[in-house]
């Protein structure tokens, strides 16, 4: 859809990327527990996931209401392959076609995401920024079933604590972003998208599954507002070798020098409280990061620079 001719925002036709709708197989997918002894499964989860109940096909939850759930219980495979992934998802035909009070809750008047943790994991800093950005609306997207419900459990504890509750402004979905990024956000919409500790994808046939490329980056500069923020961390030296070299080439974006971007709380958070970050402290391995600003506006194009 995204042709690499050099303005970053050549796309054929918008309508090709939002009038097209998948809807779910007839067969359905449960989700089985970590625990052998444990027979109960839960019900299918769609793409979009509020922040509804769901229970167990016996009608025995393994997390009471609003109670904070065991990770033990969500386990999954650390990785998915986006490219091949057929879970039976479903994706809105456009941004528009979302009801986004579901996911917010105690918000009022127009809703929609304006910070993304894209491949969130176990929730770490989405729920970690909730408080950082108390008037920025986050959500986490995750394409694994089990650790998206166990986000959304996390989050619901974390509402209904105390008098008054927090969190009421973080949210996650189900979502393959490297697919469907364009049918849940607006363009220009967002100010911060996290990409924390991403599969590296080692095998070199491999590297096209890799959540940062040219033809990514240029969705994610589409959705970006102007000056916004691309957060980039992994703890394999060359993906963020790869990071970096994608990022520079790319006409929409420009590296935030690192004496300057470390004084942004966001990338302390982003260090230190997700949990690949966690366990990558613990082991004593490095984390790179990097942070990218959205440029205002794509350069010109001429005679003079159109073979550079």
């Amino acid at each position: 859809i995204l042709t690499l001719s050099k303005s970053p925002f050549h796309i054929l036709n918008m309508s090709d990327l939002t009038n097209s709708v998948h809807e779910p197989d007839a067969k359905k997918t449960k989700l089985n527990t970590a625990s052998s002894n444990e027979k109960n499964q839960l019900l299918p989860l769609p793409a979009t996931i509020g922040l509804e109940q769901y229970s167990f096909t016996d009608g025995v939850d393994i997390t009471p209401s609003g109670a904070m759930p065991q990770k033990k219980y969500y386990r999954s495979r650390a990785h998915a392959n986006p490219l091949s992934f057929n879970d039976n998802l479903s994706y809105p035909k456009s941004p528009d076609a979302i009801d986004w009070r579901s996911y917010y809750s105690n918000l009022s008047g127009p809703v929609h995401p304006t910070v993304l943790d894209i491949g969130c994991g176990f929730g770490g800093l989405t729920c970690s920024l909730s408080p950082l950005l108390p008037s920025s609306r986050i959500m986490g997207m995750e394409i694994r079933a089990k650790v998206c419900e166990y986000v959304r459990l996390r989050i619901m504890s974390l509402r209904n604590e105390g008098d008054k509750g927090t969190h009421h402004n973080a949210a996650v979905i189900r979502v393959n972003t490297m697919k469907n990024l364009l049918n849940y956000i607006a363009p220009g919409t967002l100010s911060k998208i996290f990409i924390c500790f991403p599969d590296p994808h080692f095998k070199t046939k491999n590297h096209r599954r890799r959540i940062v490329t040219y033809d990514l980056l240029t969705e994610y500069a589409y959705v970006l507002a102007p000056g916004s923020k691309l957060y980039l961390i992994t703890d394999v030296e060359e993906l963020h070798n790869w990071h970096v070299e994608k990022s520079d080439s790319h006409e929409m974006f420009e590296r935030i020098p690192d004496t300057e971007a470390i004084k942004d709380p966001c990338v302390k958070l982003m260090i230190e409280t997700t949990e690949e970050g966690k366990k990558v402290e613990r082991s004593g391995s490095n984390k790179y990061w990097a942070v990218y600003k959205r440029l205002e506006e794509p350069p010109k194009i001429s005679k003079d620079n159109f073979f550079t």
